[in-house]
């Protein structure tokens, strides 16, 4: 069976109408986005809503995609040509939707350690006009780099040396600035990424026609991204689909069908992003707050807050978790009954219920293999991010203990529990098996299991202002109630815990 290339697409793309094939003349575009990362999130949505946009014959531009290390997939993307295979897989109107979709959008793949310098000519390219990033939810953090260095350390390091050797090549055009679009998973990003360049620019001494040229002829916008893109499929899944397709990809890549990305920009942000023309799920206004606090506090909240309980209980994915009936019970407990009225934004009740049950809807998608063990991934950041300030809105609000997020909070520290450290990775241990904990917090969770007891540890981890922003042993029994979970579930195990609080799945309905 032939690999996924521009070659073998020549004599499939002929007898297949069940996949949609690339338009030749789309790989001859110019190179008009340049993207940091190639994760499936960026393949799944952004990449995708492009390559759309370039068949319908709006865009009309290609990404250069930026990868921080060498090795990985960056070799399976030289080997096929830049394109892999996006499988569309859900229900939209009670109707399931199945599409194929080849996507050519990516122009070539460029290692920031090894091609530095390619990336540096394509910051001096006059057709270049937006930059896309999706670097992780650590990924926007000010770093002390010195972005003469080849190359940067940090997200932000790069970036500034992007745009300050676009500066250099264009003498300081004010109309050659870029639309930054980071989609990275944390509130007011493009907020957050311009504040960094600017503080960074002033760290590296770089002079002030530069800095008035970062700030005055450059956009960064806020965003949110919303689509379930699972990783690799599991080997069943994917021997399927390739016998499906009628070639190899070792990229392949399934979605959900619904998608979102909204992007907070005016009229010159709508103008550079005319790719939002072909797709209803892209959407531009001045304000996103509102998608992105359903989406955060809704969807991730529950991802978060469920992915350690559901792991730890025997469950890989999260369908499995939708067709278990206390797992699922638990779910929609957390998010319609706490969740909800936590959202620390203005929301009609009737519209977060709408989401809330769509989002349910999403979560039970057969065509999803969405695993748990890849949502803890920076799980104590995750927590932070997603779920702590909707815990101090419920306070505020109700001034009562959240029984299930401390359910879902003592969940967390239990799978932070390591057992052993090999290759500088911690493990913990399901059923006499290891599994990874990916997580920068993972040294410190590991120290304090070996000494402490769980009320010993809830408490010192809940008090740790650093993680949290806040001591979150002030909120009235939020505390006990989670070292008293944290004991059962470590006594009794998770479902039998979880069996006391739902027997007979009765889940809360609003």
């Amino acid at each position: 069976m032939n690999l996924l290339s521009n070659q073998s697409l020549l004599t499939s793309s002929q007898s297949r109408p069940d996949i949609s094939f690339p338009i030749d003349s789309m790989r001859q575009l110019p190179e008009r986005v340049l993207q940091f990362g190639t994760g499936v999130l960026l393949r799944g949505l952004p990449d995708y809503l492009i390559d759309k946009a370039n068949r319908q014959g709006i865009f009309n531009g290609r990404i250069v995609v930026v990868k921080s290390t060498d090795g990985g997939d960056m070799a399976a993307f030289a080997r096929q040509d830049n394109l892999y295979t996006l499988c569309i897989r859900g229900v939209n109107n009670q109707k399931l939707v199945e599409e194929n979709v080849v996507c050519s959008a990516i122009s070539r793949v460029l290692s920031a350690k090894s091609h530095w310098s390619e990336v540096l000519r394509v910051a001096a390219s006059p057709d270049l006009q937006v930059v896309i990033s999706n670097t992780t939810e650590v990924g926007i953090q000010l770093v002390q780099d010195d972005i003469r260095q080849f190359p940067p350390v940090s997200f932000p390091g790069k970036l500034l040396a992007v745009l300050h050797a676009r500066y250099q090549a264009f003498n300081g055009d004010p109309t050659k600035g870029l639309v930054i679009v980071p989609t990275e998973l944390i509130p007011e990003n493009g907020t957050k990424l311009n504040d960094i360049l600017l503080e960074l620019a002033h760290l590296n001494g770089l002079d002030g026609a530069f800095i008035d040229w970062l700030e005055t002829a450059n956009t960064c916008c806020n965003s949110l991204v919303d689509r379930i893109v699972p990783g690799r499929p599991d080997p069943a899944t994917h021997h399927a689909l390739t016998e499906m397709l009628g070639y190899e990809d070792d990229l392949l890549t399934i979605s959900e069908s619904y998608r979102l990305w909204a992007i907070e920009g005016d009229k010159h942000v709508e103008a550079v992003l005319s790719f939002q023309k072909a797709d209803e799920g892209v959407i531009i206004r001045p304000n996103i707050d509102q998608f992105r606090e359903l989406k955060l506090r809704l969807l991730n909240g529950t991802h978060t807050l469920s992915c350690g309980l559901a792991f730890l209980s025997g469950l890989d994915t999260v369908r499995e978790a939708m067709e278990d009936e206390v797992v699922s019970a638990f779910m929609q407990s957390v998010m319609l009954g706490e969740l909800i009225p936590g959202i620390p934004y203005s929301v009609d009740e009737k519209v977060a219920q709408r989401f809330g049950f769509q989002v349910l809807d999403r979560f039970r998608n057969p065509f999803i293999e969405h695993r748990w063990l890849a949502i803890t991934m920076q799980y104590t950041a995750k927590m932070q991010m997603r779920n702590v300030p909707t815990l101090l809105h419920y306070y505020r609000q109700l001034n009562v203990t959240p029984r299930y997020m401390a359910i879902g909070f003592a969940a967390y520290l239990l799978f932070m529990r390591a057992t052993h450290q090999q290759d500088e990775t911690w493990y913990g241990e399901r059923n006499g098996e290891a599994y990874p904990i990916y997580d920068d917090q993972a040294g410190y969770f590991a120290d304090l299991w070996t000494r402490l007891t769980p009320q010993e540890l809830t408490n010192t981890v809940l008090q740790n202002v650093p993680l949290w922003g806040h001591d979150l042993t002030q909120l009235p029994g939020f505390a006990a109630a989670v070292a008293k979970h944290l004991t059962q579930l470590t006594d009794s195990g998770i479902r039998l815990t979880l069996s006391s609080y739902f027997t007979g799945a009765e889940a809360v309905t609003v």
